[in-house]
């Protein structure tokens, strides 16, 4: 028997070859040259219409080879658009950038998804001075639909929404995918190479809840580029250098003169930093003792390398801590990697004759920004203007970076926009080719809805936020007495599956660009779109199968053998809510924005419910408690939710547990 892949191949590469003849022929049939005639220009037009609707249909056939194929996920939406997309083309050639709207109904007696092109054409073609109703554009839309795959019916609704059904065997099949291959993220046309910049602590200051944000933004956005299969950077841009180490190695070296042989027993780095401090702004001595500190460190004097080397140890042995706890995976690259680089992108602004005197500085003024960059201060030292621009040129250049994204508080808007305009300036990168975004958040506010602080009015350590979490979480655990039923081990994992799940959820749950309130009562509370909620959903989800003493191997085994019938409506619209996954992740990947991930992940739990509620999985005596009935199909239903559940958490950094 012959390898159906093969096979495939085959047919594929001949469809391929007969779009291509089809189009060569297309493109002949534009050329001026060839219209001799209103007789002929009408007879070539026909054919020409002819030939793209076979294109489609081409197109069309060759994608769902290809799907027959692929293991991984379908985008329903991006089918759906792309075969309305052709249609509209075929039904109106000579219509240039068509309007193309294709979403999920809102209402299921409606059908499964709606397309609203029709009234924005009628629009457009008005302004042309061409009238025709959204409903007739609808109908020869229609029309020219090629048969496929996925669509059962359409209905014109209304002044021209067109309703579609989708078939039930269609949805069956991905369901049977996901299933027999996991959760498998849709294909992709080719692996950028993405860096995202995010968390950028300072060296000698403990991360607080400021930081928070941004290292739970940024981790979750790594996590999605990384499951869509792209090549990620995690970089960690941790203040490291400048003028606050002269005085921090000054200090040293007074309350540690024999640092170089015996390392210092620095334990509050924190409390080091302010008493260095402290002698920097009252003792003249010391401040001048500190300048050429910072000099002799610019100049890479061993001992003083070595002095900011045992520093900075310090502080990454603290936030390694943190990181620990969050799960977060990140490479240092702090301010000080740059410097060698910053002379020579201060000396290419200059030969590119793009740099400006101001009062002893040297500035940089990009087009349409009010803000110049200082790129030289009047004392021949760097900025952070500097630093970053050679950490942009880095990434776009060393890096070849295709996508690079700066995850930090939206204070910083401002900042990035000039710097951006200044890479774009000097022509290293063109923003229609590499993506250089910022992904601005919001700062995070206490209950009382003023900036997050301690009763004595510090800010929040984040060590201490989180050690606060671990011991709430277990609170809770206890009350709902787990300590019970839970092994001891167990019992640890639950908690801070909670108590880091909680946190992380509760930040990402929002729209990252604005403000939120930090509350424990609300991120532990197990009602409502919380992690607390979702997290105790899942473990109910997963346990359906142990109860009902059905292994791995035996879901695997139904997997590949039972259809799924779908008939019960809570069964269809659970099936249909589980492959929307690769459509949130197509939306987040667009516009950055996590909150759309918890919100459908949310509304997938809640589905589940009704579904749960609706149509029995299993059946057990009432007297025995032993099972009599299991349906198959449904418990597979209750699997694919559940492994949908399981990648959206680990999108989050979210560690779910089989046992709560």
């Amino acid at each position: 028997m012959e390898d159906p892949v093969a096979e495939y191949t085959s047919r594929i590469q001949r469809q391929e070859m007969e779009i291509k003849c089809l189009s060569d022929e297309i493109e002949k049939l534009k050329n001026p040259e060839a219209l001799v005639t209103s007789s002929q220009l009408d007879e070539l037009r026909e054919e020409n219409a002819k030939l793209k609707y076979r294109l489609n249909v081409l197109k069309r056939s060759l994608q769902e080879e290809r799907s027959r194929c692929s293991k991984n996920m379908t985008n329903i939406n991006q089918r759906l658009q792309e075969i309305f997309g052709d249609a509209i083309q075929a039904a109106y050639p000579d219509l240039e950038s068509p309007p193309l709207s294709v979403a999920p109904n809102q209402q299921a007696k409606f059908g499964d998804y709606q397309c609203n092109s029709a009234m924005a054409m009628a629009q457009m073609m008005k302004s042309r001075g061409l009238k025709v109703s959204p409903r007739e554009i609808a109908e020869r839309i229609i029309q020219n639909i090629p048969d496929n795959d996925m669509i059962q019916k359409t209905e014109i609704a209304g002044p021209g929404f067109i309703n579609v059904h989708l078939k039930k065997p269609f949805v069956s099949k991905l369901l049977t995918n996901l299933l027999v291959n996991g959760v498998q993220p849709p294909p992709l046309q080719s692996r950028k190479k993405v860096v995202v910049d995010f968390s950028s602590p300072n060296i000698a200051k403990e991360m607080h809840v400021g930081h928070l944000r941004s290292t739970i933004i940024g981790d979750s956005m790594c996590r999605l580029f990384e499951f869509l299969g792209y090549d990620v950077l995690r970089l960690n841009h941790v203040g490291d250098w400048g003028t606050q180490f002269g005085m921090l190695i000054a200090h040293l070296q007074d309350k540690f003169p024999n640092y170089l042989t015996v390392s210092p027993p620095i334990g509050d780095l924190q409390a080091f930093y302010k008493e260095s401090k402290k002698r920097f702004d009252e003792d003249e001595e010391f401040k001048k003792k500190a300048y050429q500190c910072v000099v002799r460190l610019q100049s890479k004097e061993p001992e003083f390398i070595k002095a900011w080397n045992l520093i900075c140890d310090v502080s990454r042995m603290e936030f390694q801590k943190i990181y620990d706890c969050l799960d977060i995976k990140i490479i240092e690259r702090g301010e000080s990697y740059y410097q060698d680089r910053m002379t020579d992108v201060v000396k290419e602004f200059e030969e590119r004759g793009l740099v400006q005197l101001d009062e002893g500085r040297k500035i940089v003024f990009p087009p349409g920004q009010s803000i110049p960059l200082t790129v030289v201060k009047s004392d021949g030292g760097y900025t952070y203007d500097t630093s970053d621009l050679a950490a942009l040129k880095q990434r776009l250049f060393s890096e070849k970076a295709d996508i690079i994204i700066y995850v930090t508080d939206s204070g910083q808007a401002g900042h990035f926009q000039v710097i951006f305009a200044a890479g774009q300036m000097i022509g290293w990168y063109d923003p229609k080719v590499t993506r250089v975004e910022h992904a601005g958040f919001g700062v995070v506010l206490g209950e009382d809805k003023k900036k997050f602080k301690t009763r004595s009015g510090d800010t929040v350590r984040l060590m201490d936020l989180l050690d606060e979490g671990l011991r709430r979480s277990m609170d809770k655990l206890k009350e709902k007495e787990r300590d019970k039923v839970l092994t001891p081990d167990e019992l640890t994992k639950a908690q801070r599956s909670v108590a880091f799940g909680c946190i992380k959820y509760a930040d990402l749950s929002h729209n990252r660009i604005n403000d939120y309130v930090f509350s424990f009562d609300k991120m532990l509370d197990d009602r409502g779109n919380t992690a607390a909620y979702l997290l105790y959903a899942y473990t109910r989800i997963r346990s359906i199968a142990r109860l009902a003493n059905i292994d791995e191997e035996a879901l695997r085994r139904a997997a590949e053998t039972t259809q799924m019938l779908l008939d019960h409506e809570k069964e269809w619209k659970l099936g249909k809510c589980i492959l929307r996954f690769p459509e949130i992740l197509r939306k987040i990947l667009e516009d950055l924005l996590l909150h759309t991930l918890c919100d459908y992940l949310y509304e997938l739990a809640t589905t589940f419910t009704e579904f749960y509620d609706s149509c029995y999985c299993v059946e057990k005596d009432r007297q025995t408690g032993e099972v009599v009935k299991v349906n198959m199909w449904r418990m597979l239903l209750c699997e694919a939710t559940a492994a949908v559940m399981a990648k959206g958490f680990d999108i989050l950094g979210i560690t779910p547990v089989q046992r709560m």
